[in-house]
């Protein structure tokens, strides 16, 4: 195979969506000598109802991204529809933590804007490579990966630091030798599709005995509609091969007749997508030379819509963690447990939340676990609007 062609960074992130490419701008706008790899190509799409709570806004507004992603299409969403039978009560989304709106942009949108401002701001791109280990030095600290280039080349990559943001399935926490911290898994299922030729004015969330359904309005003029239930009750959908979208509907007519209505006049433009079973865990945030952000390192069941506003808010706390570290190499024990420890506590609530709504308790308490959860994404969007301004909110000369 040759020799292969190696090259050194300061940091080197697996995984470009969310977690990664947020992490590697930060750190690509603070200075710092950052690779970023991916097996895939971009733009594309991935599994996502890509809903984003208050506290992802307030990260993009942060970063100065927000407005790239309104002018890419995503519409500005000033209001929150909650249902229940035949109650219905829509609220306005008002100004808090500097932000009056909520986005819900399709990711292979957001995850290719979130790639090009971490290039422009200076880290080095590298699509269409697969990882295929760790390397680690004589103290067994990692120093740097393997990888194949898309032409099945052996590549190296040197790094003081290299981070796990390869998403659910990590490979890198693998390697690394994560421990998981705390694991389990919700009996549930999701579906979602895409309609348009409809009206879809509010993020919406519709709720019924065992079941929970809501829009996320996106790109297009469509709509991004969803279902979660106990993956018993959504068997129909899931065997239902190419009519699935009718299956969907539904679905949707025995949890929410009015969301259901609106789907049929509208027009389905997708495939219906899953997912089933997922896990809810927390792993070791980092060791010798390595560190996890996003999913690698933390997941839950989707029902709370939080997955894109814990990369963001994880990414911010890591890099300015990793930045430190490479500014100040004695202070890096403290650094990285500082990072380890404000994540754990920022999202103990969500996730606990997250797991008690996932188990579809009886409306009443699901009702109020949902209050809860709104009251804890306030207070997450208002800590996070009061972090220090990121380091180089300009992009880095070249």
């Amino acid at each position: 195979m040759g020799t292969p062609h190696r090259s050194e960074h300061d940091v080197v992130v697996v995984g470009s969506r969310c977690a990664g490419a947020a992490t590697a701008l930060l750190l690509a706008r603070a200075g710092h000598d950052v690779a970023l790899v991916d097996r895939s190509r971009f733009p594309s799409d991935v599994l996502s109802t890509h809903g984003l709570v208050r506290g992802g806004v307030v990260q993009l507004a942060r970063w100065g991204l927000l407005e790239a992603v309104l002018s890419s299409g995503a519409p500005a969403v000033r209001e929150v529809a909650f249902v229940r039978g035949n109650t219905e009560i829509t609220r306005t989304v008002k100004e808090r933590a500097g932000v009056d709106m909520l986005v819900a942009p399709r990711r292979r949108v957001l995850d290719a804007l979130l790639l090009e401002a971490a290039r422009a701001a200076g880290a080095q791109v590298h699509t269409g490579v697969t990882v295929t280990g760790l390397r680690r030095d004589h103290a067994e600290r990692v120093v740097g990966l393997d990888a194949r280039d898309a032409d099945g080349q052996p590549v190296e990559f040197g790094a003081r630091y290299v981070v796990g943001a390869d998403g659910l399935r990590s490979r890198t926490a693998g390697w690394a030798g994560a421990r998981l911290l705390e694991s389990s898994t919700t009996d549930s299922a999701i579906f979602y599709m895409y309609v348009g030729a409809t009206t879809w004015p509010a993020y919406e969330f519709h709720v019924a005995p065992d079941a929970f359904a809501g829009v996320f309005p996106t790109h297009n003029g469509e709509g991004c509609v969803w279902l979660s239930r106990p993956r018993a009750a959504l068997a129909t959908v899931r065997s239902a091969g190419s009519d699935r979208a009718a299956a969907l509907a539904a679905q949707l007519e025995s949890v929410s007749p009015t969301l259901a209505a609106r789907v049929r006049s509208g027009r389905v433009t997708s495939v219906v997508r899953g997912a089933e079973r997922l896990p809810n865990y927390v792993r070791q945030a980092v060791g010798p030379g390595w560190a996890l952000v996003g999913d690698a390192g933390y997941h839950r069941d989707p029902i709370t819509g939080h997955g894109i506003t814990d990369a963001f808010r994880d990414a911010e706390l890591l890099a300015t963690a990793i930045a430190r570290s490479l500014r100040e190499p004695p202070a890096e024990a403290e650094a990285m447990a500082g990072y380890t420890d404000r994540r754990d506590s920022a999202l103990q609530e969500t996730f606990h939340l997250t797991k008690a709504l996932a188990s579809f308790p009886h409306p009443d308490r699901f009702v109020e676990l949902q209050i809860q959860l709104s009251d804890a994404l306030e207070r997450e969007a208002d800590l996070l609007a009061s972090l220090p301004s990121p380091a180089g909110t300009a992009v880095r000369a070249a």
